[in-house]
This record gives C-alpha cells, structure tokens and sequence, in this order.
C-alpha cells in the first residue's frame, strides 16, 4: 500500500498477565502476532518486528514472511518504551506505524485513513478514544530515543500536537491483556472469517 512507510511491530513483553506468552497464542485459527503482522506487511514496505522475552518464539512467527525484520530489545524488562526505541532506531522511511502485536482487528482500511494526513503525528480513534496504529514523522525519533526510562511514548505525544482521526472502528481499541479475552476474539475471528485469505 504505502511503498515508502515503514512499521514498527511490538512482540517484546512476557505477556505476564495473559499467563502465558500471547503473541504465539492460537486466535482465529493462528498466532495473535501473524494478525498484527499480516496487516502491517500489506501497508508497509518493511515491518520491524520487536521481540525481547521470548525473542526465539518471536523468530519463528516472522520467519519466512517477506518484508519482516527481527529486533530484540535485550531491555524489554524496562517496559514497553525500550521495545519502541528499540524498533525505531531501525527506521529508514520519512514516516512511520507503530502498532502493538496483540492487536488482531486492525483493518488495512485504518493504514490508508491515516496516510491521508500529512501531520507528525496522527492517531485513530473510535468514538473518541484514542488507539492503534499511530503514524509519526520520524523526525521524532531522536525526541522518543532522548525519552527517560521510566516514561511512556503516551507521555512523550502528550507534549505534541496530535491529529486525531475519528473512524468509528473498534478494531483500533481492541487488544488481548488476560486470558479470558482470547477465548472471546478467537470466536470472534472464526465466526466473522476475519482476513481469511
């Protein structure tokens, strides 16, 4: 789709409470990440995939798919702001997504939406609360490198003007935290044949 942007997929968490590592997790007939990264592959000349506790299960999910590459964050213990310094620091293109890998329902509808804006940074959102993917200029990328440990790359767009687009899909909230939730997507997925090639 867009043959200039790159993505940024994030894979590094020990998935603590899911119980269990969720990216490898069976939902809709495959691995939660393969959704995430399918979607990303179809709108981004390369996908970064950020892999940290479980970086040789992470391996495998993206072995063999055209236009991933693997980046292990060894600080993935710090928390989720070190996987996205760590994916960013391999962007190459002007712009870029950034999207968790545990979110199976973003549409490729989503990418294009928010490639038709021009801003640093613009963020979907469903009636009115924010998600993912985001896009972001990568001209902030030494701005999120610079970020403290401890901080959030929510707190670092805090202190930007963001575009917010408004696209009434929920697929932009939906993300699998506890174990009790993959039960309920994975039916979702099934009934809905969702991305089914």
């Amino acid at each position: 789709m867009a043959a200039g942007v790159d993505g940024v997929l994030l894979a590094g968490g020990c998935s603590c409470r899911a119980g269990a590592f969720k990216m490898a997790a069976e939902v809709g007939g495959r691995p939660l990440l393969s959704w995430g990264l399918e979607a990303m592959v179809a709108a981004c000349a390369r996908v970064i995939v950020v892999a940290g506790a479980q970086a040789e299960n992470v391996r495998r999910l993206v072995s063999g798919v055209a236009g991933a590459e693997l980046v292990v964050n060894e600080d993935w213990e710090t928390g989720m702001l070190s996987s996205v310094q760590a994916g960013v620091r391999w962007v190459r293109s002007a712009r870029f997504f950034l999207l968790p890998g545990d979110m199976p329902l973003v549409r490729s509808e989503i990418f294009a939406a928010l490639l038709a804006h021009a801003e640093d940074v613009v963020i979907p959102a469903c009636a009115g609360r924010r998600g993912h993917p985001v896009l972001l200029a990568s001209a902030l990328i030494p701005g999120i490198l610079a970020e403290p440990p401890g901080s959030s790359l929510g707190a670092f767009l805090r202190r930007r003007q963001c575009t917010v687009v408004e696209t009434g899909d929920p697929g932009v909230l939906a993300d699998l935290d506890f174990r009790e939730e993959f039960a309920k997507m994975d039916a979702r997925l099934r009934a809905e044949k969702w991305r089914q090639p």
